[in-house]
């Protein structure tokens, strides 16, 4: 694996952290509450129920197939980048196709 490429900045910055010239001030209170909001985050604890097309269903099962992911997981993990922001929809703003009469 090749090693990732880093600007002059960053190999100033990498070398300085590993030189131990930066003192971490997070409080052992400040890392638990890190701890449990990543915790949370993560749980998963409620299920829903969906009616979706054979189709559809199908093609998420294929497509999980090839990530090397349950199909749940995959569309959980969908679910979750669409509501964070790191999935868009590439269609919604496109202007809406007229059609003639």
């Amino acid at each position: 694996m090749s090693k990732p490429k880093v600007s002059k900045e960053e190999q100033e910055l990498l070398d300085a952290v590993e030189a131990g010239e930066f003192e971490s001030v997070l409080t052992e209170s400040r890392r638990e509450e890190l701890e449990a909001v990543a915790d949370n985050t993560s749980k998963k604890d409620k299920r829903i129920n969906i009616r979706i097309s054979n189709r559809d269903l199908t093609a998420i099962q294929s497509r999980a197939l090839r990530e090397g992911v349950p199909y749940q997981t995959f569309v959980s993990s969908i679910i979750h980048k669409y509501i964070s922001g790191s999935l868009k929809d590439l269609t919604a703003d496109q202007p809406k196709k007229r059609t003639h009469r």
